[in-house]
């Protein structure tokens, strides 16, 4: 196990996470330097829809300028420091896709990136869709794109999608309504 000896100040501070460097000692006493993203943690959102034979999601497509390219995901976004967990999942809900939901279902954590950030993120099944619009971020490209789930899930094994919280929101989507539960864990609202 490492010792944290020291944390320096932080390097970056954004508008909604920052980056500071920590010195740790080793068990054999040598000490290294890692660089940590502190961040307040986001929601991802499966916004479901029924269909007659299947569920339908609404899915982003939205430019990501690390990537340089557009990829499909679903909806997310990060929460303000001390915001509720439920608040931020509605708002970005509402910037992202349009919709408010009537119901909001949890459907777990995940870490994203253990490795560099101790972001949380939460999933929430989003459920009883009405239109209702907040204006969306001014960086923000976003274009909402409506699929059946058995084709998600399809795309989530074979590649297609590569977000790794679209691929776990989905799978984890996929898996209880399987289960016959109508809606994950306990419901949040």
């Amino acid at each position: 196990m490492l010792n944290a000896s020291e944390s320096f100040p932080v390097i970056w501070q954004g508008a909604s996470w920052q980056l500071r460097l920590d010195r740790l000692q080793l068990p054999d006493g040598s000490v290294v330097e890692k660089g940590v993203v502190d961040h307040p943690g986001s929601v991802v959102l499966v916004p479901l829809r029924p269909l007659p034979d299947d569920y339908e999601l609404l899915l982003l497509r939205q430019y990501r300028h690390a990537l340089d390219q557009t990829i499909l995901e679903l909806p997310a976004g990060t929460r303000g420091w001390q915001e509720d967990w439920l608040v931020c999942a509605q708002r970005e809900l509402r910037e992202e896709t349009g919709h408010r939901a009537g119901s909001f279902t949890d459907l777990g954590e995940i870490w994203p990136a253990p490795g560099l950030s101790n972001e949380r993120m939460r999933l929430y099944l989003a459920q009883a869709l009405s239109s209702d619009p907040l204006p969306g971020d001014a960086d923000e490209q976003i274009e909402v794109t409506p699929m059946r789930l058995s084709d998600l899930v399809t795309m989530a094994y074979d590649g297609r999608i590569q977000d790794a919280k679209s691929i776990v929101g989905i799978l984890k989507t996929a898996a209880f309504l399987r289960s016959g539960k109508g809606a994950a864990g306990q419901s949040d609202r």
